[in-house]
């Protein structure tokens, strides 16, 4: 089992979300969050460097998938997310983890099969 985390733009949300449905990923959590990264607060290619990082609005998608999911979620977040064919600065990120367990808390269901 594997936990994709996903920092992506508001914008891209709801078509991330749909093509995951259309690769079969159900389940995630959705988080808004604030930060900066490489694009340190700047939200277009001409603007200026500030004196110090502007927290700018992003999304960040928590999925817990098996490792025959994997792929297909990674290579689909990262399509859908990226704007315009190359992609630009403060498109997002993705990181893999390992996940050791799942455990469905109505159930106490234990495993993969709890994803």
């Amino acid at each position: 089992m594997k936990l994709v985390i996903a920092i992506i733009q508001p914008t891209k949300l709801n078509a991330v979300r749909e093509a995951l449905e259309k690769v079969e990923v159900h389940r995630m959590t959705v988080c808004d969050s604030q930060g900066f990264g490489q694009q340190r607060g700047r939200s277009g290619s001409g603007s200026q460097l500030p004196s110090s990082p502007v927290l700018i609005r992003k999304i960040v998608l928590e999925i817990v998938v098996n490792n025959d999911f994997l792929k297909r979620t990674v290579e689909t977040i990262a399509e859908v997310a990226r704007t315009g064919p190359r992609g630009t600065v403060g498109d997002g990120k993705i990181f893999v983890l390992s996940a050791e367990q799942a455990v469905q808390v109505d159930d106490a269901f234990r495993g993969p099969g709890a994803v």
